[in-house]
């Protein structure tokens, strides 16, 4: 059954495990969407409840862009701020404290080109007018591979350019973080870009971009040990924080989304392992932080077996170290706080 549905993520069934650990679920969306190659195609607040408030304590969590609810009409590089004015209305409902106690969408992350170099400054100005409360940074994704079986939604090197440069030093005068995601051969240049400017927050998405599809497919030997290195890179980088999810994407490689009956907690804890081990040695529990990345990854299982897995994968860490990968880690780098 290819991505799945709710009725087949009900077949796999499990007990929440250790239901009061607090956690931040630092990565989802929300959308409205009329394409068939979308799974989930209505991702709104009332489906982000029902998966985030099946056992697990979930206390808040963040929004990242998805390119949806974008202004019909204005100049360009303003459209993105109507998602952000639409996702503060949900956030608004939530925080009534109607649909549960959980903070959805508790910080907002936008979308603004920062290849428009200081001339960024109104949209990001006009980002946070938006979300004066939450609006917490820009999401710039900057994929690229030369390989047409891998979306790209930049240009080569653009980290290295010095209009995007230009524009990742507004943001970070402003006091605003960067998330963003690359195909894992550019995490070198994640690194070089880190470095250039210290005083920018970034927030790398997805386990740093692995892809294990198309040219990258059946050759783990090379392709993990070229995305270990890159993860590597990345420890000197202490502005870097890196979000361990996306792993239920079938770029990753796995056939999660094909299966018959979805995959449980005890097997998605050991196949993600090797994984999210390497990224919390190189980095720490400290920049490190479990996302859900729904209803993205619903293709593959559910919320509540997610975070069953990631609590199975954990256990061996201490409680401050659990404590930062499923919570503070987040509330820090997106400046959520505990009220």
């Amino acid at each position: 059954m290819p991505y799945g549905g709710n009725d087949w993520l009900a077949l796999t069934q499990e007990a929440t495990l250790e239901p009061e650990l607090p956690i931040c679920d630092p990565h989802h969306h929300f959308w409205d969407v009329r394409s068939e190659r979308v799974p989930y195609q209505r991702y709104l607040l009332h489906e982000l409840v029902a998966d985030v408030g099946a056992g697990h304590n979930v206390c808040s969590t963040v929004f990242i862009e998805a390119r949806a609810m974008y202004r019909a009409d204005g100049p360009a590089e303003l459209r993105p701020v109507g998602e952000v004015e639409f996702v503060q209305g949900l956030a608004a409902a939530s925080a009534s404290g109607v649909y549960g106690t959980c903070r959805a969408a508790a910080a907002i992350v936008g979308r603004a080109d920062l290849k428009l170099g200081d001339r960024v400054e109104p949209v990001l100005e006009a980002l946070k007018a938006a979300s004066p409360n939450r609006f917490r940074g820009i999401r710039h994704t900057v994929t690229w591979d030369p390989h047409p079986e891998i979306e790209s939604r930049e240009t080569e090197k653009v980290l290295a350019s010095a209009e995007y440069q230009a524009g990742a030093r507004v943001l970070a005068r402003m006091g605003l973080s960067l998330d963003t995601g690359v195909c894992f051969p550019q995490l070198p240049e994640v690194a070089a870009f880190a470095k250039a400017l210290p005083d920018l927050t970034i927030i790398l998405n997805h386990l740093g971009g692995l892809t294990r599809i198309g040219r990258y497919a059946d050759r783990d030997d090379e392709v993990l040990g070229t995305w270990r290195r890159g993860i590597a890179a990345l420890a000197p980088c202490r502005n870097v924080n890196l979000k361990l999810g996306g792993i239920g994407m079938p770029r990753m490689g796995f056939d999660w989304h094909t299966r018959d009956r979805p995959i449980g907690s005890e097997e998605l804890a050991a196949a993600m392992a090797p994984l999210m081990s390497y990224c919390i040695e190189q980095l720490g529990p400290d920049r490190c932080m479990f996302e859900s990345n729904f209803p993205v990854d619903k293709v593959s299982f559910s919320h509540h077996v997610l975070f069953n897995a990631f609590k199975r994968f954990s256990k061996g860490y201490s409680t401050a170290e659990r404590a930062n990968l499923f919570h503070d880690a987040a509330a820090r780098a997106y400046r959520i706080s505990a009220g």
